[in-house]
């Protein structure tokens, strides 16, 4: 069985500080360059579990490549490359933060408001 990614300590040329997240590393080079490793790791109600999913990080990675790659004409993103099937390398970059709920139905407060206008 394949192991489970769980945890990075790389150290890259010009690297200014890492950020272990809930299921990704971050690695910030000369704040210009983020380089994103999707781990292993699983999360569920903020705790991260100690043991990962093997290719999880890949699949989460190769989705949010797919998805950057299939929208840049749209909206140009941060993505430069992905050297590998867990890593993304990109611009360092402000946030447009931008929340949205999507369902494929409306109840409640939720749907008096949309009738309301």
């Amino acid at each position: 069985m394949e192991k489970a990614l769980v945890r990075t300590d790389f150290e890259f040329e010009g690297q200014k500080s890492v950020y272990h997240g809930k299921v990704r590393d971050v690695y910030n080079i000369n704040d210009e360059l983020l380089i994103m490793v999707a781990t292993d790791r699983i999360s569920a109600f903020d705790v991260i579990l100690p043991k990962g999913i093997p290719f999880k990080g890949e699949v989460l990675n190769k989705i949010a490549a797919k998805f950057l790659d299939a929208t840049s004409d749209i909206v140009p993103n941060w993505k430069l490359a992905t050297p590998d099937p867990m890593v993304t390398v990109g611009l360092q970059c402000e946030g447009f933060r931008v929340e949205m709920i999507i369902r494929g139905y409306l109840t409640g407060s939720a749907w008096r408001e949309y009738a309301a206008g």
